[in-house]
């Protein structure tokens, strides 16, 4: 029955195409290759103004030819029947959704898959990829049982018959897609379930054993463990189509062995015809490696819709660093930049509504920063709602969270990297980040939180003096400029007769906050969160931070176990268990508290550890290769023009150092 309605759809899809002389003329010269961007020429009739279209498979990549982009695409949702779109998806597109014309990605995406293709996607966030797998996806579903495109269609549907996987790398991207496909399915018997961690795993099962699934959406993590145990009843037997969707992000926080698990059991595509969509930002070589895990080699097409000579998005948004004093600086600084924008945004009627994501290193930090941040809105009727999303929250409360956040017109986000990519949080207006990111692709991602769809936005880094040469060796080629104009920043604490008022305040909020949240930022910090720098450094500035931000008159313990790690003695360091109680106020010696000389005293030897700064940004990608030889296959051929397709990218020579 399936095999007969994919046949069905083909030669849907053939008519649909033979209608269409041009794209059908393009489709048929896509089979060639172009790998020398010098050789395509600047005028070519059917390039997009802003994008590349490149196609690949096994065959192809040996046959080199200017194949262009693409004339005769369907770029309006309305069009979408004459790709053989059923008319309840095309009217809940342009009638239930309100979409009129596709995004490059999804005009781009949405023609190719229809036309049969396995698809890998390279393109930016923020530019409609949800949609652009789908809408075909859902037909897909729809053309292996016709039944399905009618509500109710297709009888009782079971938990052992989806037919196809949409695979999202954390819980709030995967809940807002399967909110997008529930509205997108609505006038079909189609039936969505979404899986996600941190959730109750029986009341999951339950609905979808009532209620049964045809597309799933679920983070990898719970879907490997649904996969698995078989006594969950969750099977794909059926399975025609499986969605990647921001797989390098999925990779990045270590889920490369669980989606290699999850093929396991998956039905083989020589038994069960399946189409497998991967959509990535970047295209870094474990990318590439699952996606030869995935795609058939012989049958799909490389979409990249970033050029080599287009300004990429995060350019557009202007970037500043904040060169603070130390750590003990940044939280009177944040505030004092919040208000200072929050007052733009009130004074100038043309500005949109301060709405800022804050990102900071650690879990323990985003609950220090934003309890104190509520503490200061008690008292400040001008600070805007403070809302945050961490790991250690229920799953309850981060969905709250990211949707009244969402909805907010004005409001502040504390987060860790979990909504750094794919959430959709409409008019943010800043993203700040507090400390180094991991590294500049982090930075990247979290800056791209703002600016998006053409409106206002900037980004802010504040790192202490200490980080700052770090900040020039992971953040090259970014026009970054220095900000010297938040009077906090630069204000040694030490000396000062007199504060701003934001230190006061600042200081009077942590005095509330709870002894073991604090506790939790100051060993997270201490631990692995604030990289390339020298240990004692960081030992002095986190106990600056405890004494003259929070107001403890001695630091934290932390236990001897947790010291062990070091290999090293640390001054400063008070090592005790952590039931022994510590004090407040600052009125009291200052015993265990490196002091500010002693510590910059060490400053001199950082120059040394720099040495090795450069290697580690040649790990990270961006020191040039050397001659390469001819592709060996089409993934091959993919990973040079991914690599070559963006500025900075791997293969083009280190960019130039920043100008902080």
């Amino acid at each position: 029955m399936m095999k007969t309605s994919l046949l069905r759809q083909a030669a849907a899809t053939r008519v649909a195409l033979a209608v269409r002389p041009a794209q059908a003329a393009f489709r048929a010269s896509s089979a060639a290759l172009a790998l020398s961007r010098t050789s395509r020429s600047a005028t070519a009739v059917y390039r997009p103004a802003s994008s590349l279209l490149r196609f690949y498979s096994s065959e192809s990549a040996a046959s080199q030819t200017d194949a262009g982009a693409p004339s005769g695409l369907i770029t309006r949702f309305a069009d979408l029947d004459q790709l053989g779109v059923h008319k309840h998806i095309v009217r809940s597109l342009t009638q239930g959704l309100g979409y009129e014309t596709m995004t490059e990605v999804q005009s781009m995406t949405i023609n190719a898959a229809l036309a049969g293709k396995d698809v890998v996607a390279q393109a930016k966030t923020g530019t409609g990829k949800t949609l652009a797998f789908l809408v075909p996806i859902v037909q897909r579903i729809i053309a292996t049982d016709p039944a399905l495109a009618m509500p109710r269609g297709g009888g009782r549907a079971s938990a052992d018959d989806i037919r196809a996987i949409i695979v999202s790398p954390t819980r709030e991207l995967a809940e807002q897609i399967g909110a997008e496909a529930k509205k997108l399915c609505q006038g079909t018997g189609v039936v969505v379930q979404t899986a996600v961690g941190g959730t109750q795993k029986n009341m999951m099962l339950r609905k979808t054993r009532i209620e049964g699934c045809h597309l799933m959406i679920a983070t990898p993590g719970r879907l490997h463990d649904l996969l698995s145990d078989r006594s969950t009843g969750i099977d794909a037997p059926n399975l025609a189509a499986l969605v990647l969707d921001e797989a390098d992000r999925m990779l990045d926080v270590g889920f490369k062995a669980e989606l290699e698990s999850i093929l396991q059991f998956l039905p083989h595509r020589d038994d069960v015809p399946r189409q497998t969509l991967l959509y990535s930002a970047t295209l870094p070589k474990n990318v590439i490696s699952i996606a030869r895990q995935f795609i058939n080699p012989t049958n799909f097409e490389f979409v990249q819709t970033v050029r080599g000579d287009e300004v990429p998005t995060h350019e557009k948004v202007p970037q500043f660093i904040v060169p603070c004093r130390g750590f003990e600086n940044m939280g009177p600084t944040l505030l004092e930049l919040v208000r200072r924008e929050v007052e733009k945004s009130l004074s100038d009627t043309e500005r949109l509504p301060f709405k800022a994501i804050v990102f900071l290193p650690t879990t323990a930090a985003v609950q220090s920063y934003s309890y104190i941040f509520r503490r200061l809105k008690f008292q400040d009727r001008s600070m805007p709602r403070i809302y945050d999303i961490h790991s250690k929250l229920q799953q309850g409360s981060r969905t709250r969270s990211a949707e009244e956040f969402r909805l907010a017109k004005s409001a502040i986000l504390f987060s860790s990297d979990v909504s750094a990519r794919g959430m959709d949080f409409p008019n943010v207006t800043h993203v700040i980040q507090l400390h180094l990111p991991q590294d500049r692709d982090i930075y990247i991602h979290r800056i791209g939180r703002t600016g998006r769809a053409g409106k206002q936005g900037q980004a802010y880094l504040l790192a202490s003096d200490v980080e700052i040469p770090g900040a020039r060796d992971r953040l090259p080629g970014l026009p970054i400029q220095r900000c010297t104009d938040l009077e906090s920043a630069s204000i040694d604490v030490t000396k000062a007769d007199t504060l701003p008022d934001v230190f006061t305040d600042i200081k009077e909020a942590a005095s509330k906050a709870p002894l073991d949240v604090l506790r939790d930022t100051y060993t997270s910090l201490l631990g692995n969160a604030i990289r390339d720098i020298d240990r004692q450094d960081v030992v002095t500035e986190i106990n600056n931070l405890a004494k003259y931000t929070w107001g403890m008159e001695e630091p934290p313990a932390v236990s001897p176990k947790f010291v062990s790690q070091f290999g090293r003695a640390l001054r400063g360091l008070r090592v005790a268990d952590y039931n022994e109680s510590f004090g407040r106020g600052g009125q009291g010696g200052e015993s265990g508290f490196g002091n500010r000389g002693g510590g910059r005293g060490g400053f001199g030897g950082r120059d040394g550890n720099r040495g090795g700064f450069g290697d580690r940004g040649g790990r990270g990608g961006f020191g040039g290769r050397g001659p390469r030889g001819p592709p060996r296959d089409g993934f091959d051929a993919m990973e040079r023009l991914a690599s070559d397709g963006g500025r900075g990218g791997r293969g083009r020579g280190r960019p130039p150092p920043p100008s902080f």
